[in-house]
């Protein structure tokens, strides 16, 4: 065994159908008196019934968040959050929301609770990203990291089924990058394993029953396991290339991800055996075909499966190289220009890998 570093990220986990109800607790908890919820405009109503639930707890709700957290967002949250009074914050939502909270909590200080309700893990990283000039910024930093994370199932019963699929895949995409990130360990590994057993099985039942709670809890937990591991380890050729194609042409993020997730797998799986053969494990098949079946179970739900369907041009493949290029970071097996530009048009053009 390959010597290895292990350093936990406390966060308080809260997790069954109606735990929502024990939001004020959570507050309390966290010795708050006025709690700014945020949310996207879309879930105001939720972050009104949270605000509601909270009663004299409440600072009032925001619901300003958007995809990629704009630069000018950020500011103004975080001026609503002063003008408030807020000691501490609720966001209610997906990635978008909790990044929001993040980038309030990296310029103020102030602790959060996350509710997520959807798949996108990002409740359990101490991960930040900042948009601006259509550059997005990404850093670690332990201030953004949630205090407390309710998963309550019964929240993700109004998740659209596309969201479902394109959330539960970029979750899966965390766990995956885990199994070969630089600082990766054993522990991560019998994580991420799990929480793609988990989202690869819970995701087509989700689809198949919308009101299936039990299929949604198992998509929940998975996503809390693979979200985990993204905060606990180091990130490598899908993350950053998501990051810099999403930032620089406004792209769904989810969708991103499902999207390029296949073939940034093909990409590295010569230089990552291990780590293929423990998702081949977690998914079915053989090992060879890991992002073929990744690709496949995208198509088979109906979701995007090439970036030209969701805004990118064919002229922005060259751009997303060069900046991608431009911005050197490790992964497994070396960022090359022809390579790289292989996998940008067969992503764009939705070309199943081999």
């Amino acid at each position: 065994m390959q010597p290895f570093i292990y350093e936990a990220h406390a966060a308080r986990v809260v997790f069954g159908a109606g735990t929502v109800r024990q939001v004020g607790d959570e507050v309390e908890r966290l010795g708050g008196t006025r709690a700014l919820v945020l949310s996207t405009p879309n879930q105001a109503d939720a972050a009104d019934r949270v605000a509601a639930q909270l009663g004299a707890r409440s600072a009032g709700v925001h619901a300003g968040a958007v995809m990629h957290v704009p630069i000018e967002v950020a500011r103004e949250a975080v001026a609503r959050a002063r003008e408030t009074g807020a000691d501490c914050m609720v966001a209610i939502g997906g990635g978008s929301t909790t990044g929001l909270a993040k980038a309030i909590a990296l310029e103020t200080g102030l602790p959060y609770v996350a509710i997520p309700t959807s798949y996108a893990g990002s409740e359990m990283t101490p991960i930040y990203g900042l948009t601006e000039g259509g550059q997005k910024r990404t850093g670690r930093d332990l201030r953004v990291l949630a205090r407390a994370v309710i998963y309550d199932p019964e929240l993700t019963i109004d998740l659209p089924p596309q969201l479902t699929v394109t959330s539960g895949l970029n979750a899966i995409a965390h766990a995956a990058e885990g199994l070969y990130a630089r600082d990766s360990n054993p522990v991560m590994s019998l994580m991420a394993e799990e929480g793609i057993r988990a989202l690869f099985e819970g995701i087509p039942a989700v689809v198949a029953n919308p009101r299936d709670l039990a299929a949604r809890a198992h998509c929940l937990y998975g996503a809390w396991l693979c979200g985990t591991v993204l905060g606990n380890v180091g990130m490598a050729l899908h993350h950053k290339l998501c990051h810099t194609i999403g930032g620089s042409f406004d792209l769904p993020h989810a969708e991103t991800h499902t999207i390029v997730l296949p073939h940034a797998l093909a990409y590295n799986a010569v230089a990552v055996p291990d780590a293929m053969a423990r998702i081949a494990r977690a998914i079915g098949g053989d090992a060879a075909d890991v992002p073929g079946r990744l690709f496949d179970m995208a198509a088979r739900q109906g979701v995007p499966v090439a970036l030209r369907d969701i805004g990118m041009r064919e002229t922005d493949i060259e751009v997303a190289l060069e900046r991608a290029l431009a911005n050197p970071y490790w992964n497994p097996r070396q960022i090359e220009r022809e390579p790289l530009r292989a996998l940008l048009q067969a992503a764009y053009a939705g070309t199943r890998p081999s």
